[in-house]
């Protein structure tokens, strides 16, 4: 492992599918205002959210961040991705 880079390290496919459902279901219900995008869509938002969010802070936290730094991380990278689905979505409905 390269220790110049962020490593999300909760554990197995459970702990990520854990991680990206509470990552998605807590970034939904603050950039949606309160509404979820049901168990699936939460689940998606929070997996790309991880990835997003792990490429990001990737470039100022080094090292393991462990289970709840993977959710923060997770919940960051996927508010990112909502703010970017919204603004993209508001412009095509004004068009």
């Amino acid at each position: 492992m390269d220790p110049n880079n962020l490593q999300l390290d909760p554990g197995g496919f459970l702990v990520w599918i854990i991680v990206g459902l509470v990552a998605g279901f807590l970034a939904s219900r603050v950039v949606k205002g309160g509404v979820g995008y049901g168990l699936i869509g939460d689940l998606v938002v929070g997996l790309l959210g991880a990835v997003i969010g792990g490429f990001v802070l990737g470039f100022f936290i080094h090292g393991s961040v462990g289970l709840f730094g993977s959710i923060v991380v997770a919940f960051i990278g996927a508010v990112i991705l909502l703010f970017i689905v919204r603004s993209v979505g508001s412009r095509r409905s004004h068009a």
